[in-house]
């Protein structure tokens, strides 16, 4: 309640002083009807003054606030993005502040200060749009990862801190997509000769590649009856790095699926993008297996952790999404 009665006081007073609503001419202040005379026996004229005055100062607050808040809310929810990085900021600190209660269990406090971050980052570039994707991918990735939580976390092979995300995790997920992201709006329509719309294909199908890779991943531990090295087939325990099962990899296309047909939803991407972003989320995620399996946990790749595999694992689903966008699907 207080973060949230702090940050609603910092976007007001922001607001206040704007340059949108520091002056107002007063031939544009909307003048109110006046107040109808109250029948009071004395002195009749002086109170009548009086009423006018009020209902005149009415008026004008009135008309003071609409012009403040009309840009900012348009600002704030502009389709395309590009929203002012202040704004982004107070309106995060509203959100974070109003759901905290949940992000709290599915973030550390040093995860829940850094995932603000993105979230602001993510709404001065792309708006509620992009904002609204991630968030998806984090309530959809806590959601399968609590699956049989507790037989896994017996098996000693449940996401440490109770499957609450921390800083590393939150940039290993959504780096690469805070790059999309940040690409799509450099320039007038383009940047490095690839459209802003590629740049959207790519933003969902790196998010849709981390959630792909978690369902593979929660629901191959949970239900997986035989699990294998993807790069020998020799059978291991579930938890294996660079391990696959049946159940596993029908999860990912679920997860890819899912996510991707949110940023349709949202109109991020196009229907045919949908298919792109959801191969490109299964091909990377088998990449991440390949990789998991021949260089995590070797000696002299002790800097292949989880986190930098799962950013490249979302750099390769990006990339690949960018391939199909321009090559497949004929986008410039």
């Amino acid at each position: 309640q207080v973060v949230m009665a702090m940050s609603a006081i910092l976007l007001l007073t922001i607001a206040a002083f704007s340059p949108c609503s520091a002056f107002v001419p007063a031939s544009h202040i909307q003048r109110p009807t006046v107040i109808g005379s109250v029948p009071i026996s004395s002195p009749s004229t002086s109170t009548q003054l009086s009423l006018n005055i009020w209902g005149e100062n009415i008026g004008a607050t009135t008309s003071l606030i609409a012009t403040a808040v009309g840009p900012i809310a348009s600002s704030l929810f502009a389709y395309g993005g590009n929203v002012p990085l202040w704004q982004s900021c107070a309106l995060n600190a509203v959100l974070f502040g109003t759901l905290r209660s949940k992000l709290n269990k599915m973030l550390t406090a040093e995860g829940f200060a850094h995932a603000f971050a993105l979230g602001t980052l993510l709404w001065t570039t792309l708006g509620w749009r992009g904002w609204t994707l991630c968030v998806m991918y984090l309530f959809l990735g806590q959601a399968v990862t609590k699956v049989k939580f507790q037989e896994k976390e017996k098996a000693g092979i449940a996401e440490g801190r109770g499957g609450r995300r921390g800083p590393e995790n939150v940039w290993g997920s959504a780096l690469t997509g805070l790059i999309c992201a940040a690409c799509s709006v450099q320039g007038s329509g383009s940047f490095l000769g690839i459209s802003s719309d590629v740049y959207l294909l790519a933003y969902v199908a790196s998010l849709a590649t981390k959630l792909a890779d978690t369902f593979a991943s929660e629901i191959g531990k949970a239900y997986g009856k035989t699990t294998f090295l993807i790069t020998t087939f020799e059978r291991v325990k579930p938890g294996t790095e660079g391990a696959v099962s049946a159940e596993g990899t029908a999860a990912a296309v679920v997860g890819g699926l899912l996510l991707s047909l949110c940023g349709y939803a949202i109109n991020l991407i196009s229907w045919p993008g949908v298919i792109v972003s959801t191969i490109a989320a299964f091909l990377a995620t088998n990449a991440e297996s390949l990789i998991g399996a021949t260089l995590q946990e070797k000696e002299g790749f002790e800097f292949m952790t989880n986190e930098v595999v799962n950013f490249i694992n979302t750099l390769i689903g990006a990339f690949i999404a960018i391939l199909g966008g321009v090559l497949v699907l004929g986008m410039e």
